[in-house]
């Protein structure tokens, strides 16, 4: 036993230094080259942070674009999704009231309009993007309520358009806190 106790002993303090000391001090350096240096990316409007750009928000408001729903009602510190499957009666009744409650506010969109990620949670429950069609669909009813164009609430979503990384890796998406902060600085011209 007193063989293997000194190597243990060795090994446990080696494991320490690189995973406890080493790991997290090359994880912070690798954060700081990031945008946002490791603190998160920031937008700003007027010089006041009003959200993050890589976390959903809750938009609510007919004026504004309204985000993928989150299960867990977007608290950052809980995320998560439903974990109930497609199957599940709770599930189903939880998107069945998101799609009445989306057919409601876009009066003239059909049940089939709409996009899949308007109506259920992402498995985070944070996701700050949705589909370009996801928000086009929500364009006349913003467009309305702003006594906007729809044309020029169209081209406002067409230009915040994020295409997949180096034109292959992931869906075509649009955040939706930088196009509202984009659709407010346009109502206000």
């Amino acid at each position: 036993m007193k063989a293997y106790f000194l190597p243990s002993l060795k090994i446990t303090i080696i494991l320490i230094v690189l995973m406890g000391g080493v790991y997290p001090l090359l994880i912070s350096l690798v954060g700081k080259l990031t945008p946002g240096g490791g603190d998160g990316q920031t937008i700003t409007v007027n010089g006041k942070v009003v959200g993050y750009a890589n976390v959903g928000q809750k938009f609510t408001k007919d004026e504004y674009f309204w985000s993928r729903p989150s299960a867990v009602d977007y608290h950052a510190d809980g995320s998560a999704g439903s974990n109930k499957g497609p199957n599940n009666p709770d599930y189903l009744k939880d998107v069945e009231g998101r799609i009445q409650n989306f057919l409601k506010h876009n009066p003239g969109v059909t049940r089939s309009q709409i996009p899949s990620e308007m109506v259920t949670a992402s498995g985070s429950g944070l996701d700050p993007d949705i589909s370009p069609d996801g928000a086009k669909v929500q364009a006349a009813r913003i467009a309305k309520v702003r006594n906007l164009p729809v044309a020029g609430v169209l081209a406002l979503v067409n230009q915040h358009v994020e295409q997949p990384w180096l034109g292959i890796f992931g869906p075509s998406k649009v955040n939706v806190l930088k196009l509202n902060v984009a659709l407010d600085a346009m109502a206000k011209k």
